[in-house]
């Protein structure tokens, strides 16, 4: 409800709305501009939803990801562009811009131009300044969902920058082609890579996958040389843990919890609360979550199903004293929802047990263009109205941020069945574990880390990948679900004690809460973006910026220089003596005499070695050359080790440009082999 919202619209001082100005092509395209108070921090929206604008361009800001292709360049163009033009006329100046995913990398086409126009810069330095002070974070683990764009339709929208900056027009499409020079669409994610010093994805594994998913932007470098990051994504423990858990908290852990959250010291106090305390707390959240669903989604049933007897056949069945377990999503199908209903007659005698009984409640929303998603979403709906699954599977509609909540709270079991590695991070588990909820996942995305912190809280599928074929792989796991559930986890649950509950289970939770929950929180999220990114990018920038950006120019004049002598560099002789590195203890004795065509000292020359491990080549080791002997610009590089290991391996010899005010290798990734 939008009247219900902590937003409010940015005005002048004669209390007149504020309208940003925003040069499209052959047009001005106008924004209001809307403040929402987060907390004691400000969002700012635009809108472009009123009568200044033509009906073609009202619609910009009307629905996310929305409409074809120019309007996503439209929409991008308004957040990125438009963006820093509203943050200028707002005042914001920050030292640092984290650039969220690639639809947002206009932005720094944008402060290029600021650069040069403003502050008087050629291009290679207005980039060097801009490179150190951004961060691009990628969310998404496969080449599919990141944004290209033909380059008639870029050419239509961004065809006057090159002029501003002073570029050509094949430059500007370069700086966002994996391969210059080609007939490559234009990526944002590549563009955003050329144009940020740093780079992470959202989860140890996501930072591996973004590593090879980009590793062919800096020809000569392996992915796992590649300087891209992680930092895995945490949750607002204070919005997600339920008000009941809040309070418990600071009455068993004290206040001291939620300001060092991500202190596993600050949770140590979960150990010494009585289980039943713990279980009675478990059971008031179920019960609420049951009444939720009983109270909210009764009149719905009955006006989406029409049979007032099947539907309160439901409501009576859901069952305080049955293990629940909850799936709630986005329906995309890498999520594999469809999972758990690869062998309905299996399914059906785990829900069906008496003694045992077991519950399933799913819930979530397709993208509106997803077809394959909406139909799991029909598939479900149609299992749950079969008599022997009817008020053992529900469906609840309408998931939103209440519904998840309330799921997150009162569910025993949290199940996430993504198709590995396609899950980036994955928060709703997160969330789970901080209201006493225990996970059962694939290990993916955050879980990958999270399970290694306690492996007796929670469960986890196999990483392991025993079939190509993907339908074989999803009947595999499958039956490992329902073996899991047969033979650990509900008979875990249900080894209940005269006072009704089971201790094994709640030293499950008291470990879920101890020693996973602390590592999982936005607050160790912020402080690991401060330590790994924040602050070096901050230390660097202001080392360029200084003395009227003098280091920024001599970094630019350096790699200038180099680009200008090195295909120039000539390999005068290459010596390698008792080269077998596949025998242990033999040493590899090479000489190389490199005419540098005056680069000198600054070109590097390393050994690098590949290893094949289960038919797969990886990085082993690089060693560096030592300069020996300088004769004018002929330099004479030695490498004198001895093999460590045996083995299969590949080896060759990469020459590199040296400069200690690299950030990294990948900031100048100039590489020829020898």
């Amino acid at each position: 409800n939008f009247n219900q919202l902590p937003i409010e619209q940015v005005t002048d001082e004669e209390g007149k709305p504020v309208i940003l100005e925003v040069p499209y092509p052959g047009r001005i395209v106008y924004s209001h501009i809307w403040r929402v108070n987060v907390g004691r921090m400000k969002l700012y929206l635009m809108d472009t939803d009123f009568d200044l604008n033509s009906e073609y361009d009202r619609s910009i800001t009307h629905q996310l990801y929305g409409g074809d292709w120019e309007n996503r360049i439209k929409q991008e163009y308004l957040l990125g562009i438009g963006g820093m033009l509203m943050l200028k006329k707002l005042g914001i100046n920050s030292d640092l811009y984290h650039c969220n995913e690639g639809h947002a990398a206009l932005l720094n086409l944008q402060r290029l131009v600021d650069y040069v126009q403003e502050k008087g810069l050629n291009f290679n330095t207005a980039l060097e300044i801009v490179r150190s002070t951004s961060l691009y974070t990628v969310h998404t683990p496969v080449p599919a969902g990141h944004d290209y764009f033909d380059e008639g339709l870029f050419g239509k929208y961004m065809g006057e920058f090159p002029a501003r900056l002073g570029i050509s027009w094949a430059d500007l499409m370069n700086m966002g082609r994996e391969n210059p020079d080609t007939n490559e669409r234009f990526s944002m994610s590549v563009f955003a890579l050329n144009t940020c010093q740093e780079a992470n994805g959202v989860s140890w594994l996501h930072g591996e996958v973004s590593k090879k998913m980009f590793a062919g932007i800096w020809k000569g470098y392996s992915w796992e040389e590649s300087h891209v990051g992680y930092v895995t994504n945490g949750v607002h423990m204070p919005t997600w843990a339920a008000s009941e858990w809040k309070s418990f908290y600071a009455e068993r852990l004290g206040e001291q919890v939620f300001a060092n959250q991500s202190d596993p010291k600050a949770w140590e106090g979960i150990f010494n609360v009585s289980d039943e305390d713990i279980w009675n707390l478990r059971m008031r959240m179920k019960n609420k979550f049951i009444n939720f669903v009983k109270r909210d989604f009764k009149a719905k049933w009955l006006a989406n199903q029409g049979d007032p007897s099947a539907v309160m056949s439901i409501v009576d069945k859901i069952n305080p004293d049955a293990l629940i377990i909850g799936f709630a999503r986005r329906f995309a199908t890498y999520k594999r929802a469809h999972l758990l209903f690869t062998d309905l007659d299996r399914l059906a005698k785990i829900v069906n047990n008496e003694r045992f009984p077991v519950q399933f409640v799913f819930s979530g929303k397709a993208h509106p263009a997803d077809g394959a998603g909406q139909g799991l979403i029909k598939r479900i709906l149609e299992i749950s109205r079969m008599p022997q699954f009817l008020g053992k599977i529900i469906f609840l509609e309408d998931y939103n941020m209440i519904v998840a909540k309330r799921l997150v709270t009162g569910v025993d079991i949290w199940l996430n069945t993504p198709t590995r590695p396609l899950e980036a991070s994955g928060t709703s588990g997160e969330k789970a574990e901080m209201n006493g909820v225990l996970n059962f996942s694939v290990l993916d995305g955050w879980w990958y880390e999270g399970y290694k912190f306690d492996e007796k809280a929670g469960w986890a599928l196999t990483d392991r990948r025993t079939f190509t074929d993907q339908a074989q792989q999803d009947k595999l796991d499958a039956a490992t679900i329902y073996s899991m559930l047969e033979n650990e986890i509900v008979p875990l649950y249900f080894e209940k004690n005269s006072k009704g509950y089971s201790p094994k289970w709640i030293q499950y939770i008291k470990g879920s809460i101890g020693h996973i929950a602390p590592h999982f929180t936005m607050t160790r999220m912020i402080n690991d973006y401060i330590d790994r990114f924040y602050n070096p990018e901050k230390k660097r920038s202001t080392a360029l910026k200084a003395d009227d950006f003098k280091l920024a120019k001599e970094i630019v004049a350096w790699k200038e220089s180099v680009v200008e002598k090195w295909n120039g560099i000539n390999v005068v002789s290459l010596d390698i003596k008792e080269a077998n590195p596949n025998l242990t203890g033999e040493k590899l004795d090479v000489t190389a005499v490199i005419d540098t065509n005056g680069i000198g000292k600054d070109l590097g020359l390393e050994y690098v070695s590949y290893r094949v491990e289960d038919g797969v080549e990886h990085l082993y080791e690089t060693k560096q050359f030592k300069v020996t002997k300088t004769d004018g610009n002929v330099l004479t590089y030695h490498l004198d080790e001895k093999v460590r290991d045996t083995g299969v391996f590949r080896y060759g010899f990469r020459l590199y440009p040296i400069n200690p005010n690299l950030a990294h290798r990948q900031d100048f990734a100039f590489v020829r082999w020898i």
